[in-house]
Parts: structure tokens; C-alpha cells; sequence
């Protein structure tokens, strides 16, 4: 392969989310390999964004339902397109299949969308009988498996979509094991669609203060992803008061791009609570915290601020959800528990036990050895997207439900877009004829 088209959902902003680390992983390697590689994306531009120049990455703006896309797609002819979540498959996909039909069609998930709103929804519906906000936020995690997330999946719209665009993918990048595991036990999607591909820019600090060097407690996490929102909310209304009690001088640290009114308003120098919002350099805060917190409450995927507190050696306090994927049957590189008052115990106890602390540490260092081998992940990708090529014929054979629901795409999805884009074109025209007339 050497000419590689991304359709980024968003532009990558690695400082600003796990997904925007990942995608600049994922461009790095294909550059290391002499690959010429173009960005595009129909979203705004953001401020955090990455600058891909750097990495002598062409950008592109494209425009959604519009057919300037297969203009720029057909003078490109890329050898590969990978499509940043399901969303952009669903939005450009067909019109791939149609410029391009022999590029492989390759779909990252980040994580798998679909679990993550089967959990959100079991847990809001946990919180139907209580009474107020406060309230809300004193229910413990609840420990949603995969076989009960499934159950709502089944039968979900979001299921439905995504994956039918891992069916209508040559090949499918999986963050997490568990997820793969799902997809082929209980949705039965053939295993030659799907790669797992970990994290592969984790790398271990080579400035990690010690016990003594290091203060405070540390939650970090983009705030438009719902999940650290909740944990957020569980932090300040019923883990940090308790924590707080025993410590009455700790200070947390909150973290993360995008912070909305909501989350700022709970911004409490005083008690301790502090709401800073984004960083530049979150592997510099993560190192100087003794402690990262992460009660995440639902959501799916590898957690990308777990990794990084081991790879910065700060041992952290989780949840089930949290660790999901991570570890495999290595203890946890600090502790994972489902409730209020045995997350702010275990927090104190790291917090204040150097001892308990430094053992952490290593069994955070061990889970990165074993299963966030960079090199290896590297070339299992890199052999398995060359394997993909050779047997991509082969494979659509064999993928008969990917190319009939490629053909339905083409019927529903394609139509309506190519309706909206004439609606847009017809607009413009009568937009042009009234300040012609104007003039």
C-alpha cells in the first residue's frame, strides 16, 4: 500500500482525548512505513488540533452529502481508506465502494460505540428512582457485563449501525480484547474482520518522581465524553467528601478538554475540588500526581488515561468498566472497586502507603510489558492490513452480508445523501438568482 486515505470524525487533538492519541499513532506508523497519507475530515476546525504537517500528512476539508468528495476521492485513488468510526462509514462508505472499489476498506472504532450506550442506558435507568441530581450521583457502578449489555445491544439502533459497518469493512481495528470477544461470541461477526490493535504510543517515563515527590490526587478525561462527565459528578458529590474528611488538606485535580458550565461550576478551591480543564502536557501532570482517579460508572473500550498513569507509574482507583480489557489476570496496578466509600478507602490507602503504593507501581509496569508491547502491536498491524490485501478478494466472497448490506447502503444511504446534495444545489442556485436580482 502506499497511498493511504483517514476520514477523521474529528481532527486529531492527542492532548486533548484517548482517540486523538490513538489516531496520531496510527498516522505515525503509516508514515514510518514511506506511505503517503491524506487527512480529511468534514468537521470544524478545533484549537487543540494536531499539527500533521509536522508529520508531512496532507489535510483536507470535505464537506458532507456533497459530491465534491468523489471529485477529490477519484483524483486521489488511495490504495487504502480508513474510516475514523462508524459514523464516517455510514457518511462516505458508499461513495468509497463506488470511486474506488478496490481500495481496502478499513474502519477503526476507538471503542465500540454501541456498548458504551447499551451500558449509559442501563445505568440511567438505575437512576430513575432517585429523587435529585445529588442523589443520583451516590449510586455505586454498576457492574454491567457483557452479556447483559448485549441484551439491550440486540435489539438497539446504534448496534444495528455500527455493525453493520465493521460487516461492510474489509477489516475492522479493535481496541479491546472484550469487545472482540462480544462481537464474535454473542453477534457471531467472522474473526477474519477483525484486528485487535492496543494502544502502541505508550512508553514508560523516564523521569517518574517518587512516593514523597509527588502530591495530590489526579481525574483527567475529555468532558465530551460522557462517560468522564458521570465520574466527574460521582467524584464531587460523593467520593472526594469522603476522601476529603479523612485528608482535610488533599487537593484533586480535574483534567480535561471542553469542560462544560456543569463541570465548572463544581470548581472548589476551598474544599479542594479543582476544575482546570485542559492541559498541554497531561503526561506531566499525570507524573507529578501520587494518585489518578477513575470511577467510571459506564463506558466501553481501553482506557487511554489508565495506560498512560501506569506508563507514569502513578498507580490508579477504577472501576470493572474501567479496567475492562486492560489486564487480563495481572492484578491491577492499584484498585478496582464499584463503590463510593471503598473507592475513596482505596484512594487513602494508596495515597498515604508508600509501601502499597511502590507494589502498584510495578504491577502497573507489568501490565504494560504484557499486553502494550509497542513493537509487537506494530507488526501484528502492519502484517495483518498486508494480509487483508492479498486476501481482500477472497474475503468479500466470503463477507456475503457485508455486500448485501453494502448493496442496501447503496439504496437508502446513498440516495438520501445525493437528495440532500441537490437540495443544497438547488438552494445555492435560488440564493445566487435572488442577489442577482438584487444587484
Amino acid at each position: 500500500m502506499q497511498k493511504i486515505l483517514i476520514i477523521g470524525y474529528v481532527w486529531a487533538e492527542p492532548c486533548s482525548s484517548a482517540a486523538g492519541s490513538r489516531m496520531m499513532e496510527l498516522l505515525t506508523l503509516f508514515r514510518s512505513q514511506g506511505w503517503q497519507v491524506v487527512f480529511a475530515s468534514a468537521a470544524a476546525l478545533s484549537e487543540h488540533r494536531a499539527d500533521l504537517s509536522v508529520l508531512q500528512v496532507e489535510e483536507k476539508s470535505i464537506r458532507l452529502n456533497c459530491d465534491s468528495f468523489d471529485d477529490f476521492i477519484a483524483a486521489y485513488q488511495p490504495d487504502m481508506v480508513l474510516f475514523d468510526r462508524f459514523f464516517t462509514e455510514e457518511q462516505f462508505g458508499w461513495r468509497v465502494d463506488k470511486i474506488c472499489p478496490q481500495a481496502l476498506r478499513v474502519l477503526d472504532t476507538s471503542d465500540l460505540h454501541s456498548l458504551r450506550s447499551a451500558r449509559q442506558s442501563l445505568f440511567r435507568q438505575s437512576q430513575q428512582g432517585a429523587g435529585n441530581e445529588h442523589e443520583r450521583n451516590q449510586l455505586a457502578a454498576p457492574d454491567i457485563s457483557l452479556t447483559s449489555a448485549y441484551e439491550v445491544m440486540a435489539f438497539d439502533d446504534m448496534a444495528q449501525r455500527e455493525i453493520a459497518a465493521i460487516y461492510r469493512c474489509d477489516l475492522t481495528l479493535m481496541i479491546s480484547p472484550a469487545e472482540m470477544d462480544l462481537l464474535q461470541g454473542q453477534f457471531g461477526v467472522p474473526a477474519f474482520l477483525l484486528h485487535h490493535c492496543n494502544l502502541m504510543l505508550i512508553s514508560t517515563a523516564t523521569q517518574q518522581p517518587d512516593f514523597s515527590s509527588r502530591q495530590h490526587f489526579l481525574s483527567i478525561g475529555n468532558f465530551r465524553h460522557a462517560p468522564n462527565l458521570d465520574a466527574v459528578l460521582w467524584l464531587k458529590h460523593a467520593i472526594w467528601p469522603r476522601i476529603r474528611q479523612q485528608l482535610p488538606q488533599a487537593q484533586l485535580l480535574v483534567v480535561g478538554a471542553y469542560p462544560p458550565p456543569k463541570a465548572t461550576a463544581l470548581h472548589q478551591p476551598q474544599q479542594g475540588f479543582q476544575v482546570l480543564g485542559w492541559v498541554a502536557d497531561a503526561h506531566t501532570v499525570m507524573t507529578q500526581a501520587r494518585v489518578c482517579l477513575a470511577p467510571l460508572r459506564f463506558g466501553a473500550g481501553i482506557k487511554g488515561k489508565l495506560a498512560d498513569a501506569m506508563a507514569c507509574g502513578t498507580p490508579s482507583v477504577t472501576t470493572s468498566i474501567g479496567s475492562e480489557g486492560m489486564c487480563g489476570e495481572l492484578p491491577w496496578g492499584g484498585t478496582v472497586t464499584q463503590d463510593a466509600e471503598s473507592i475513596a478507602s482505596a484512594a487513602l490507602a494508596l495515597y498515604q502507603d508508600e509501601t502499597l503504593w511502590q507494589q502498584a507501581q510495578q504491577r502497573g509496569t507489568q501490565i504494560l510489558r504484557q499486553y502494550f508491547d509497542r513493537e509487537q502491536s506494530v507488526q501484528d498491524l502492519l502484517q495483518r492490513l498486508a494480509l487483508a490485501r492479498v486476501h481482500q478478494q477472497d474475503n468479500r466472497r466470503q463477507n456475503f452480508t457485508g455486500a448485501m448490506l453494502r448493496h442496501h447502503q447503496h439504496k437508502s444511504t446513498q440516495y438520501m445523501a445525493q437528495w440532500i446534495a441537490a437540495k443544497n444545489a438547488l438552494q445555492a442556485s435560488v440564493k445566487l438568482s435572488d442577489e442577482q436580482l438584487a444587484e
